[in-house]
């Protein structure tokens, strides 16, 4: 099992930027796929970003492509996403996973979750 701990989120103008960070502790945690979701009020939780346990395969939804970008450090056992050019419908809880599964644009695909952080973007 993985332990993970999101931090980072925060209310910010449109077109600005945010940085999440998530912290990940348990015996296997540099060898697990991450990826972060994100739920809008209302809404189903969505896929966002993911990246591989070796960090050389990133994957993003077509909505946050080119302005949101996923990395890892192993050695610090945490996953980032660096959020650019920030509009209104990015607003959401942003969840951390983390997972074994290829499927990694699924819920599905991770076994351990953290708590969410909250991202406010104003207009």
């Amino acid at each position: 099992q993985v332990h993970l701990v999101e931090s980072g989120g925060g209310l910010v103008q449109a077109g600005g930027s945010l940085r999440l960070s998530c912290l990940a502790s348990g015996r296997t945690a540099s060898s697990v796929a991450m990826g972060w979701f994100r739920q809008a009020p209302g809404k189903e939780r969505r896929f966002v970003a993911a990246i591989t346990s070796s960090g050389e395969v990133t994957d993003y939804a077509d909505s946050v492509k080119g302005r949101f970008f996923i990395s890892r450090d192993n050695a610090k056992d945490t996953v980032y996403l660096q959020m650019n050019s920030l509009k209104p419908e990015d607003t959401a809880i942003y969840y951390c996973a983390a997972g074994n599964s290829l499927l990694l644009r699924l819920l599905a695909g991770y076994d351990d979750w953290g708590q969410g952080t909250q991202v406010t973007v104003s207009s």
